[in-house]
């Protein structure tokens, strides 16, 4: 894994002259830093190393091999909501951000357990932005951060519905077993179109074009080799993750969980990636491709020992090609994302590489100048930058909140990215550590505006 330093160019303000301007230069030029390469990091076989302090205001002149490769400017973070009282897990934290039908910037977060039992409920903290992300205002968001605008002009978000107790269904024969290392339970898993009628398919919710309303829907879903499972009692429709439309006009979702029936008629206890294809504006979808779990045990030598890839981001590249990152961390600690590639509409993909030693809920965006952006967290939040139009070479991590050690919680982890111009893009995030005026430690959702150009 090759890691990028980068430069940023920094310009001073013309309108300035005289002696304030001789200060503010100084100022400015004191505040630039120029950073170099860092050393080579294993993935997965050593300590975790935070990466470059960016947690206040700060512009970086990035280098590596002795020229410029980008200049990063982290303006200083706004302060989004927070918390009016201690919060266990799962509260104040997993924030998303969306640009909304009526051009205002939404945030949400949760606000309820972290657990199977709350899938599906709808308790959720939210802000709306008029000024791209300068200032914010309780307000209610009803869509979702994963919604999507087709070309038919309809928006389609995916909804999780409650889950229903085994005891209520008639469930058929189980295709094997799986275990997670959170919970240390196991998973029961079904094939999925064996399943009764209402834990088959994918529900969303739909907002035509010229409507004002969003309304409920279920969508067809077609793939032989799937199950799904049930926990706790109980049996979830879980379909996560990100959709796009390709360069053909369809509509690809890169989804998790994803457990895929093997030739012998049991199911992978691994979780992998699955990729569907809409060719009729979301309302049915088919398989179209998958990254099954394959892992780098010289990087990872307990990689077999995880529940398997989780959590994709998936972005539509310049030249029409996918990228997907994905998560395994899991109960068994740390562990490093891996990064996939697929140049025929998601259907064969790549050998899985590791780009980073950890991280949850990676997120991707591409900028319009040609810059890509990757987010995650766990321990800290991080930023890391491509510009080689495939996202093959990464930067080194700019670290948003300092964190101790890798079992530092001072965040969930969890971001949410969305661009506000062709080189400028927010980035929102949670902060466990904000200091409120009372001088308490409350849970807090910050946004920041990140400025970032190749060259």
């Amino acid at each position: 894994m090759n890691l990028l330093r980068f430069f940023f160019i920094l310009l001073l303000p013309v309108l300035l002259s005289g002696c304030g301007a001789s200060k503010n230069a100084a100022a400015n030029k004191k505040s630039l830093q120029v950073i170099t390469e860092s050393h080579h990091i294993s993935a997965g076989t050593q300590q975790l190393i935070p990466g470059i302090a960016a947690y206040r205001d700060s512009r970086f002149n990035y280098q590596r091999n002795g020229k410029n490769v980008l200049s990063v400017y982290l303006k200083e973070p706004v302060v989004v909501s927070v918390a009016a009282r201690p919060e266990k897990w799962g509260y104040f934290q997993f924030p998303g951000i969306l640009r909304r039908a009526d051009n205002t910037i939404g945030i949400k977060w949760n606000l309820t357990i972290d657990a199977i039992e709350a899938y599906g409920s709808s308790k959720f903290g939210s802000a709306v932005s008029h000024d791209e992300g300068s200032s914010w205002q309780p307000a209610e968001v009803p869509e979702d951060a994963g919604n999507l605008l087709l070309n038919n002009g309809d928006r389609i978000n995916v909804v999780t519905p409650t889950p229903v107790k085994v005891t209520d269904l008639q469930l058929p024969a189980p295709v094997g077993k799986g275990n997670d290392p959170y919970a240390k339970t196991s998973y029961i898993f079904y094939k999925l179109h064996d399943l009764p009628g209402s834990r088959q398919g994918v529900y969303m919710e739909r907002l035509k074009k010229e409507s004002i309303t969003w309304e409920k829907e279920k969508a067809s879903l077609y793939d032989p080799r799937a199950a799904r499972y049930s926990f706790r009692g109980l049996v979830p429709v879980l379909w996560w993750g990100d959709m796009h439309v390709a360069k053909d006009q369809s509509i690809i979702a890169g989804i998790y969980p994803g457990f895929y029936i093997k030739d012998n008629g049991e199911a992978d206890p691994h979780s992998g990636i699955f990729f569907y294809r809409s060719a009729d504006n979301g309302h049915s979808w088919n398989i179209q491709g998958r990254i099954l779990f394959e892992p780098d045990l010289n990087l990872d030598p307990t990689g077999y020992k995880r529940s398997g890839f989780s959590e994709p981001a998936f972005e539509v590249m310049a030249d029409g090609s996918f990228l997907a990152v994905m998560r395994t961390t899991d109960g068994i600690g740390n562990g490093p994302l891996y990064a996939s590639r697929s140049t025929d509409l998601g259907i064969n993909w790549t050998k899985p590489a590791i780009i980073a030693p950890s991280g949850v809920l990676p997120r991707l965006l591409l900028l319009h100048n040609g810059v890509t952006v990757l987010a995650s967290g766990r321990p800290g939040v991080q930023l890391r930058f491509s510009t080689d139009g495939y996202g093959t070479i990464w930067s080194d991590p700019f670290e948003l909140l300092p964190y101790k050690n890798e079992k530092d919680e001072v965040s969930c982890g969890y971001t949410g990215l969305i661009a506000t111009g062709p080189d400028r893009f927010l980035i929102v995030y949670s902060d466990f550590k904000y200091g409120n005026e009372a001088k308490e430690i409350r849970k807090a959702i910050k946004v920041r505006e990140v400025i970032v150009q190749p060259g």
